[in-house]
């Protein structure tokens, strides 16, 4: 479905067009700043790997790691003997 974001609004000063272009501006900051904070998390360094960890944090990590990996082996291995002709 189709949004039409084209809303009619009647100004009757210079100041109230003023208005509401700060307050659209400020709208357009903060959501840029909770763009920059997702984005910044997305390659945070996992706690697994930090110095503070506790050794079964960092084993667990390990192992969910390894886990992964071999999810995507296998993913390749049965992707390549279904596509191999």
């Amino acid at each position: 479905m189709k949004e039409s974001f084209s809303t009619v609004s009647s100004y009757q000063s210079i100041e109230e067009i003023r208005l509401r272009k700060a307050a659209l501006q400020k709208e357009i900051e903060a959501d840029s700043a909770k763009i920059d904070e997702k984005w910044h998390s997305l390659f945070k360094k996992p706690e697994a790997l930090s110095k503070s960890a506790t050794p079964s944090q960092r084993i667990s990590g390990i192992i969910s790691s390894g886990a992964g990996v071999l999810d995507g082996i296998l993913l390749v291995w049965k992707l390549y003997r279904k596509f191999k002709r």
